[in-house]
């Protein structure tokens, strides 16, 4: 008998925003292949949200759609009150409250609920499935668990849901012991990498990628990929440029992304004209052409769990440097690979980036030693999370 799964999340495509998460969207949609999945993808939701699309999530996303097909899986967007700027302790409590009319029917029509990122979701995810008489299993990504414990109404929050869930999915060790450091017993948490789509993701010429994206195929090329927001590193990176391109006039600045510091970052291009290029956000399926038409990708984040965007560089045949923090260390682990900076140092940055620019590498030996398997392997590893809260589920935790 397939398993019946309710999944629970924010993190997820929807009409408006489609190359949102591709990572859940690939796991979960994998998932489908192998378990009958429903996709809660909550909308956030307050009253009069629509006025406020140039400021809001809620407001940009005010015209979702309430129901939508993703990659085959049927996926409901519900509304969830949130309250801006304040209430942040009482958002689990909020979003269960919002969702419990959603969920209720599912009553005997499901055998677990995964909550997909740690807060409010993954507590509230909890909080659903003792309504519904089932074990929860709650995914954690990375910024979720790293910096959201920080302030104290998630904290408590999650210090007193996440124990109570039957297991905890995290991404990476380095995520998996701070899951740990919030009271989860150990023996409750499993590692489950995200996948890799290799079709997409290969190594591939250099100048043949340029050409197609419409740049010529000379000088050095560093790409980022990713939120463009602080915590990512993007200012950092803006500064660490500044300094490696004062000195070498043949180097050239990619940023794929969107996010809060676009601004800046055109404005970094605007002082650094034809050296700098903002591309804002592009579809999945044009991102390893970026990364192919780079010498260096780089990810200087301040925290991260297992970045998806580094395992796709190393998988298209391109070396990285990024910050030394989360499960970074898991991914580059040889020099081969690439180098590891500290987060928040632009001149460490600049300097491993003017070195790594330059390095001459064979791509193919690059890509040969990235392991990381498909998301049908990811996808697998996780329904067998999901069958082993089913068979054994912590007493108390439905």
């Amino acid at each position: 008998m397939r398993v019946r799964v309710l999944i629970v999340t924010k993190l997820f495509p929807n009409p408006l925003d489609p190359e949102i998460i591709p990572y859940n969207r690939q796991q979960f949609s994998a998932l489908g292949r192998i378990a009958d999945v429903k996709v809660l993808a909550t909308i956030p939701w307050f009253p009069g949200a629509h006025a406020f699309g140039r400021w809001s999530m809620a407001g940009r996303l005010a015209d979702v759609p309430p129901a939508s097909v993703v990659d085959g899986l049927a996926v409901d967007h519900p509304r969830y009150l949130f309250v801006p700027k304040v209430g942040h302790g009482a958002a689990a409590v909020l979003y269960a409250a919002s969702l419990l009319p959603v969920v209720a029917p599912y009553r005997g029509k499901v055998d677990v609920v995964l909550g997909a990122w740690a807060y409010p979701d993954g507590v509230a995810a909890v909080i659903l499935a003792k309504r519904l008489g089932v074990p929860a299993v709650v995914k954690v990504h990375g910024s979720d668990i790293n910096v959201l414990p920080k302030s104290a109404g998630p904290r408590w929050n999650m210090r007193r849901g996440l124990p109570r869930a039957s297991r905890i999915v995290a991404v990476s060790r380095a995520l998996g012991d701070a899951v740990a450091a919030l009271g989860v017993p150990k023996d409750r948490i499993v590692v489950v990498p995200n996948g890799l789509d290799r079709a997409l993701f290969r190594p591939r010429d250099r100048a043949e990628a340029r050409a197609e994206l419409g740049y010529p195929p000379d000088g050095r090329w560093i790409v980022f990929v990713g939120r463009v927001e602080a915590a990512k590193g993007v200012l950092d990176l803006l500064e660490a440029f500044a300094r490696v391109a004062a000195e070498r006039r043949d180097v050239t600045l990619a940023i794929v992304g969107e996010g809060v510091d676009l601004p800046a970052c055109r404005a970094a291009a605007a002082r650094w004209p034809g050296r700098i290029v903002v591309a804002g956000a592009r579809p999945l399926a044009e991102v390893p052409r970026w990364m192919a038409a780079c010498d260096v990708l780089t990810l200087p984040s301040w925290n991260e769990g297992t970045p998806n965007v580094l395992v796709e560089a190393l998988a298209c045949g391109r070396r990285v440097v990024a910050s030394d923090v989360g499960g970074i260390p898991d991914v580059v682990t040889a020099p081969a690979l690439g180098e590891m900076v500290p987060a928040r140092d632009p001149p460490a940055l600049a300097a491993a980036l003017e070195r790594a620019v330059y390095a001459d590498y064979d791509p193919e030996d690059v890509a040969a030693r990235n392991p990381r398997g498909d998301w049908s392997e990811s996808a697998a590893r996780l329904h067998d999370v999901l069958a082993a809260a089913i068979a054994s589920p912590r007493r108390g935790a439905a």
